[in-house]
């Protein structure tokens, strides 16, 4: 399946030199940026998308293990000229109340930011695990230091689950947060918990 998203391009006046490069950036991709599945190809062109410090990397093995299990779960965002601006990777598990779509990895490259891209990935990630899977809700972990992305989630209307001590290489916490979906009527998914829990306390990996 192929999503086509036209995305407007703001003047650059009145803007930092920063976000104008962006913007000039995205202009010569022409406005145009198509999400599909992500495909085995895509692992050999999307490392510059890899290039922040605080995006989460894996082995090859890894990638190949969501392609074949979860691709509804595995998407690419390009730009014409078949440039990758970004990809979301997650997948669906759980039992009962606690069935979920998870996302493993979202991810941007820095020229095409400011975009909203990173919440169309998330939506459609998100529309999947609601009107496919029939999911509760959809979670995530991300760095208790990376603030840029806890804004950004927050935004997207995700919350702060529970505190998940040393999950993080270098002994840093994680923050698991939620989304509740449509089937979560009463929003029982996304009550805090009152305290930290550590990585071996996770109902799932």
């Amino acid at each position: 399946m192929i999503y086509v998203l036209k995305i407007y391009i703001p003047p650059t006046s009145s803007i930092s030199p920063t976000v104008a490069r962006i913007e000039r950036a995205t202009a010569r991709a022409r406005e145009m940026t198509t999400i599909r599945r992500f495909c085995c190809d895509d692992l050999l062109r999307f490392s510059s998308v890899n290039l922040d410090h605080l995006t989460e990397t894996f082995n090859m093995s890894f990638y190949m293990t969501y392609l074949a299990r979860w691709p509804d779960y595995f998407h690419v965002a390009e730009a014409p000229g078949n440039r990758v601006m970004g990809y979301i990777m997650g997948k669906v598990e759980g039992q009962g109340e606690s069935w979920h779509g998870h996302v493993t990895a979202v991810t941007v490259a820095p020229e095409f930011r400011r975009q909203q891209l990173a919440k169309k990935l998330m939506n459609l990630l998100e529309d999947i695990s609601d009107k496919i899977d029939k999911a509760y809700f959809v979670d995530l972990f991300v760095r208790a230091s990376n603030t840029p992305a806890i804004k950004m989630y927050e935004k997207l209307e995700y919350v702060i689950y529970r505190r998940v001590l040393r999950y993080y290489s270098g002994e840093e916490d994680g923050l698991d947060m939620r989304k509740a979906l449509s089937r979560d009527v009463e929003k029982k998914s996304i009550i805090p918990l009152k305290r930290p829990v550590t990585p071996d306390e996770l109902e799932y990996d």
